[in-house]
């Protein structure tokens, strides 16, 4: 199979930057442990057509609201926006943006992230933006032309099936309560609604915006490394097809 037009996913491109663990293979310009095992998947999705089924209740929140976190950013930024449709693909990745805005400074990406509950939303702020959304806006502004960019991370309600699959997985927990008209059942999932519904939070105070300036100097480093992913990948179907040559059996 040939590798050398393979693209890498914009949500993906993270992988690929992440440094080696040790100093020789970082001047020598290795991939790491992270970007190869990564890899592996993308040579499965390439070859057999294979993804890993991975879903979990966070991802699905994600997906059920993303529309309503557009709304929200677009309302506290006092204009209105929309989902973009449309995928971007260049010689080296592909990627498809949440928002495309442009403004009287030039075009700028948006990516909407909604956090799953308070804790995780709030566990935002003491940390510098995460170095796989970074990479992520990156290779956005490199398909679209933008030279701004932002991740927004958003609190929104949780989706009514998902909180009635969270008390159905409370109410199955709880070994000393029969039924869900349990007074202590009743209390608890209470108190779960609670934690999975913000309509008592000022707008302001659910979003979370973490601005990202493109650099062309890594969107050099991204070309690299894709370079290095096509070579990877290539060598591991060769070394996958004669895996088991000469070993006598």
């Amino acid at each position: 199979m040939n590798f050398n037009k393979t693209l890498i996913r914009s949500s993906s491109v993270g992988y690929l930057m992440t440094e080696p663990v040790t100093k020789a293979d970082k001047e020598a310009g290795i991939l790491s442990k992270t970007a190869k095992s990564h890899l592996i998947e993308i040579y499965i999705r390439e070859k057999y057509g294979r993804t890993k089924d991975v879903q979990t209740k966070q991802m699905r929140k994600g997906v059920e609201v993303e529309e309503e976190a557009i709304d929200l950013l677009g309302e506290f930024l006092g204009r209105k926006l929309g989902k973009n449709t449309e995928r971007f693909t260049n010689d080296f990745i592909t990627g498809h943006p949440d928002v495309l805005d442009l403004t009287e400074a030039g075009l700028k990406v948006w990516d909407v992230k909604s956090s799953y509950d308070l804790f995780t939303f709030l566990g935002n702020i003491p940390d510098k933006l995460n170095s796989q959304y970074y990479w992520q806006l990156q290779s956005y502004m490199w398909l679209t032309g933008a030279t701004e960019s932002c991740i927004a991370y958003c609190l929104l309600n949780t989706p009514f099936g998902i909180i009635e699959q969270e008390k159905n997985s409370l109410l199955y927990r709880m070994a000393d309560v029969v039924t869900n008209e349990s007074p202590k059942y009743l209390l608890e999932a209470a108190k779960l609604e609670l934690n999975m519904m913000f309509d008592d939070i000022d707008q302001k105070e659910r979003l979370l915006l973490f601005p990202v300036q493109r650099n062309d100097e890594d969107i050099e480093l991204i070309k690299d490394k894709v370079l290095k992913a096509r070579v990877f990948l290539e060598s591991i179907e060769e070394t996958h097809l004669n895996f088991n040559n000469g070993k006598g059996i």
